[in-house]
């Protein structure tokens, strides 16, 4: 945790200490949902790019290709 984060995470929580139990409970169960719907949303976007690049080549075919378009130049370095 970065020192930013501990600040306002201690700086919510003195917010906190006003609110009455049901008022906490309830803080308490929404920031439960936002923390799974987070993770969930992580895996999907994360499993979404599997698949992203579609091609009749082959692997082989696409390294070739890739190899083949490099091109190099040569520059004398003088010191």
């Amino acid at each position: 945790m970065t020192y930013t984060d501990r600040r306002i995470v201690e700086n919510y929580s003195t917010l906190f200490e006003g609110l009455n139990s049901t008022s906490k409970t309830a803080l308490i169960e929404r920031l439960s949902i936002s923390l799974k719907t987070e993770i969930e949303k992580k895996d999907i976007d994360f499993f979404k790019t599997f698949g992203a690049l579609t091609s009749e080549k082959s692997a082989s075919e696409m390294v070739e290709e890739i190899k083949a378009s490099r091109s190099f130049r040569k520059k004398e370095i003088k010191f």
